[in-house]
């Protein structure tokens, strides 16, 4: 089998006819990726729900998502034309067998053996596989080629970096599943600049909600001048400052007047220190905050918390932000969620806190004191989100390689993951908190109008839920 060095990593050659004898072979490997799938199906136009579509393909006889099975046609595809015989070839036919399905983080080893000759028209009969990780073989068939028979070297190829980002699809399902319970009445605690009112107005436009806007109502009307933006219509309630539209959004979510609160231009600790101090929006449970966020390498949006509001929980704490977390998930349809405790590492290590607080959790699960999740952990990242790293861990686990939680051991972490996948991978992403009477909508300046219309629909599919279940 012929191998390539470090030196020819540069080069693509290939090997010409006279070179090659029976029983010759190259193969290439490759771990597929969620990535993978959706390149495959925005080439191919196979949106097949079995490959895109999560939840359907957990129902089926496969128990999740797959590859499309010609995906496995291309990799051979691939042998063929950079291997053996390499560039050069003129691909004749080909027969495949799907014997397999090839799930998210299996590694395919694709092979090529030459099996027939026939010198006189240069052409080349090739036994082809592709063989997963556990050595069962997913796919089999004969390749029949006309081999080069001059040789050829050219410089490697640099492939572009292609992204598939999340689309407008799942917020736009999102939104219309949320707009059809009926816009929730929202104290708008001082939006004071043109970001936050246009997210007020975009998402009562949408059909998510009928805001109060509470701010001073003169700076609120040179704002929207400036900006060029109608508020005509929509109630102002005249507060001095920011410290009062935050005790005055309170007193209306206290005596039932609105079903959420949405945070405008003031910081997010003026306004949870009002919540934090009103009993009567308080509950038994922690106050926490939860992303629930998408990206293109994770075959399934999930939540990661908690990276807003709780700088170094306690394990008391981190139990409840794990139950609220896994009510947000059962709120967005995930019936069962799989929760992964995080840490640097997987396994408990005395000197590591987060290991110690994350076995705990677990056990905690294990005797009922948190329920309505699988949970698992330690997991580090990795651990938690790709199954080519449980397989090569050796991690026998319920929620590793497939978490839908993300609890992460403190604010600083958590924050950092989410503004990393959020900047550099591509996720989209909303925001709510959760353990008070009420869903609270914390936007960032930084954060898009996507994000703001999709935080309002989470916080809305909560209130809904509120009216008839008190939290």
């Amino acid at each position: 089998m012929q191998t390539q060095d470090n030196a020819s990593l540069a080069v693509i050659r290939n090997r010409v006819f006279d070179e090659l004898a029976i029983g010759d072979a190259d193969s290439i490997e490759r771990t597929l990726t969620a990535s993978d799938i959706q390149l495959f199906a925005a080439i191919s136009g196979d949106v097949n729900p079995q490959h895109l579509d999560a939840d359907y393909a957990a129902h089926t006889r496969f128990h999740g998502v797959i590859a499309h099975g010609m995906f496995g046609g291309a990799l051979i595809s691939a042998v063929l034309g950079t291997r053996l015989p390499g560039p050069g070839t003129i691909y004749l036919g080909q027969t495949l067998k799907f014997l397999a399905p090839v799930h998210i983080g299996d590694t395919l080893r694709t092979t090529v053996t030459v099996s027939a000759r026939n010198p006189e028209k240069k052409r080349l009969t090739l036994a082809c596989t592709c063989v997963n990780q556990d050595d069962v073989t997913v796919i089999s068939g004969e390749a029949d080629v006309i081999a080069p028979t001059e040789s050829i070297v050219r410089p490697r190829a640099t492939l572009p970096d292609i992204r598939i980002t999340p689309g407008s699809g799942s917020l736009t399902q999102l939104l219309n599943h949320a707009a059809g319970l009926g816009a929730a009445t929202v104290a708008v605690v001082h939006p004071c600049d043109a970001l936050s009112l246009s997210a007020v107005l975009d998402a009562q436009a949408a059909g998510l909600i009928k805001p109060i806007l509470i701010a001073p109502k003169d700076k609120l009307l040179a704002v929207a001048a400036a900006a060029g933006i109608d508020i005509g219509g929509v109630p102002i309630e005249d507060v001095a400052h920011s410290h009062a539209a935050a005790a005055r959004a309170v007193e209306l979510a206290a005596n039932g007047t609105v079903e959420l609160l949405m945070k405008g231009s003031l910081h997010t600790d003026e306004l949870m220190a009002a919540v934090v101090a009103s009993p009567a929006l308080r509950t038994k449970r922690r106050i926490s905050h939860c992303y629930v966020m998408q990206t293109p390498a994770y075959p399934r949006p999930f939540i990661l918390t908690d990276a807003a509001i709780n700088i170094a929980p306690t394990l008391e704490e981190k139990a409840d932000i794990l139950r609220n977390a896994i009510d947000l998930a059962h709120t967005i349809g995930v019936a069962t969620p799989r929760a992964a405790i995080l840490a640097a590492v997987e396994t408990i290590n005395p000197h590591m806190p987060a290991t110690l607080d994350a076995a705990a959790l677990c056990k905690m699960a294990d005797r009922g004191q948190i329920s309505g999740a699988l949970v698992d952990g330690p997991l580090a990242f990795d651990n938690a989100v790709s199954p080519a790293a449980v397989r090569i861990k050796g991690i026998v686990s319920e929620v590793a390689g497939q978490a839908d939680i993300l609890l992460v051991p403190d604010l600083e972490s958590g924050n950092m993951v989410a503004k990393q996948l959020e900047f550099l991978g591509g996720a989209a992403s909303a925001g709510v908190v959760m353990g008070a009477r009420l869903p609270i909508v914390l936007t960032s300046r930084a954060d898009s109008r996507e994000t703001r219309l999709a935080s309002c629909a989470i916080a809305l599919l909560l209130a809904h839920r509120y009216r008839s279940e008190r939290p």
